[in-house]
């Protein structure tokens, strides 16, 4: 008997961070699976020459779904993304041609809520500045530091990681406070705000809005104007909020008092560099959900709409149910 055909787009190094041997190994149980033989991120190019014939592709955020890629995949049913951001996949594109589309769920919120902790510490206590010091072979001076109880933390945007932050800062002993205006928030130990409140008045503002249009740079130099000198700003969402040239310049006025960034406008959302080498800014290389638990989290959720789609059914996760009129081929095939 025939199975399904599986195309993973996924680098060595993509492949094994963020997806791992055992969604592999469950995705093989089922269907005949091939890896990207390329060894590097695929372009549109890459895809027309390498995924051909394939009914199935289950895509890394280094691969975008293209336009022109989908016009030319008469074989393609569905294109599973590995992420939860699906913004460079054309739905559009691939409604127009009857593919399905699909996103994973957030399974980093622990992951990336505890990386936000550790980077409000690292800029509150000096750990940073104070280890490069002594890396370097000398002694630094001891530097006042702030903590986090009696602090206020400023979360923008009230999701699934801003309720869980906000979990944690209660635990340390912080007033929270909340702006997001899609939202009626009632629960005790947060008090909702508007925006420009939340900047005045926190300690510690940590952006968590998802990215889209409206939200372009949402952080600019009026935003960074009204944050109190004292206060660091944390960016764990996406490059795209942040006008990073006045965040430059609110650094070196010393408007604000440090930030951190696990993301940036750097290639893959990473932390751009003239940013990231600063004294007064912790960086890390957009590694908030790099966990095993958070990985394995989205690559089952890939695993699982295989199955759904194999067994004849809608996967959870999908975006474009209605407009996915190839779905039927899955059903007739052994």
């Amino acid at each position: 008997m025939s199975r399904h055909r599986v195309f993973l787009t996924h680098t060595p190094h993509m492949l094994d961070s963020y997806y791992g041997p055992r969604a592999v190994a469950a995705l093989r149980d089922m269907a005949d699976v091939v890896i990207n033989p390329t060894g590097e991120a695929m372009d549109e190019a890459a895809l027309i020459a390498h995924a051909q014939g394939f009914p199935i592709i289950v895509s890394d955020r280094l691969t975008p779904g293209y336009a022109g890629f989908f016009r030319k995949a008469p074989d393609l049913v569905a294109f599973l993304r590995c992420a939860v951001d699906i913004r460079n996949v054309d739905v559009e594109a691939a409604s127009a041609e009857g593919i399905l589309a699909t996103r994973a769920t957030p399974g980093f919120i622990a992951s990336v809520s505890e990386l936000g902790f550790g980077m409000m510490i690292d800029l509150a206590r000096h750990v940073s500045a104070s280890v490069g010091h002594y890396r370097a072979g000398g002694e630094p001076m001891a530097a006042m530091g702030r903590q986090l109880q009696g602090s206020t933390i400023g979360i923008v945007g009230y999701g699934a990681i801003g309720v869980r932050m906000g979990e944690l800062a209660r635990a340390f002993g912080m007033t929270v406070l909340v702006a997001d205006p899609y939202k009626t928030i009632d629960e005790a130990g947060i008090r909702q705000v508007p925006f420009e409140t939340l900047l005045a008045e926190s300690d510690f503002v940590v952006c968590l809005v998802v990215a889209t249009e409206a939200t372009e740079n949402l952080m600019d130099a009026r935003a960074f104007a009204r944050m109190k000198p004292s206060a660091f700003f944390v960016n764990l969402s996406r490059g795209n909020l942040v006008d990073e040239a006045a965040l430059q310049d609110a650094l070196d006025a010393k408007r604000i008092a440090g930030a951190a960034m696990d993301v940036g406008r750097a290639p893959d959302q990473k932390p751009s560099l003239f940013l990231a080498s600063r004294n007064d800014v912790v960086a890390t290389p957009h590694t908030g959900g790099l966990t095993p638990a958070a990985i394995e989290h989205q690559a089952f959720d890939t695993v699982a709409q295989v199955r759904a789609l194999v067994s004849g059914e809608i996967p959870p996760g999908a975006v474009n149910t209605e407009a996915a009129t190839r779905l039927h081929r899955l059903r007739r095939e052994p």
